[in-house]
């Protein structure tokens, strides 16, 4: 499980595709210093397993559902990730309950500077509009965010500058492709009254 908070910017050293997968390296020294063969280490916001790992970086395994639902097939050398690990057991709760799996992608709309903020605006998929909120939380490429306003096909985040500086929502532009979580609890609740409402007809 993850929180939404990235720990470091990461950069995609190399590449690799195979027919219906591909295998990233991925230059990530903080993630990587208490890393083991298995560990859990968040992708732009998907959940992937550590199949190697030096000092400097890692390499993970993307399987064709992963490449089918998230953004990570678009991915090239050069290009920055956020990167979480796992969360420990003991430690602080900073963000809000983030699995790694990624339900769909959306794309950036429009970018308005504020005071000391940005607004970015996204699309939101048909499948995925029942789960966003105004004030709830969201992941966008593995970053957990608050809701600002939502309508039925579209949702905005207000960034603080910490988020522009060191995440990779600061350097995108309108027309890129970004990772979404929706809130795990909202679908659970969701799943649960619809199986209630079966029951009691």
């Amino acid at each position: 499980m993850f929180t939404g908070i990235v720990e470091e910017l990461g950069t995609v050293v190399a590449v690799e595709h195979g027919p219906e997968s591909a295998v990233l390296r991925i230059d990530g020294p903080l993630v990587v210093a208490d890393a083991t063969h298995g560990a859990s280490i968040a992708v732009n916001g998907v959940c992937l397993t550590v199949t190697a790992h030096d000092a400097s970086g890692f390499a993970v395994d993307v399987m064709a559902e992963t490449l089918r639902r998230s953004s990570l097939g678009t991915l090239a050398a050069g290009d920055r990730v956020n990167l979480e690990r796992a969360m420990r057991a003991d430690g602080r709760f900073g963000g809000h309950v983030v699995q790694g799996h990624v339900d769909g992608t959306a794309t950036i709309t429009g970018r308005t500077p504020g005071d000391r903020w940005e607004t970015v605006d996204f699309t939101l998929p048909t499948g995925l509009a029942a789960y966003v909120v105004e004030k709830g939380s969201i992941t966008v490429d593995g970053v957990s965010l608050t809701v600002s306003h939502v309508g039925d096909d579209a949702f905005g985040v207000s960034l603080i500058p910490t988020t522009l500086e060191l995440t990779t929502l600061g350097h995108k532009g309108i027309g890129d492709v970004v990772n979404l979580e929706v809130d795990v609890i909202a679908k659970y609740v969701e799943r649960l009254l619809s199986h209630r409402t079966e029951v009691l007809s």
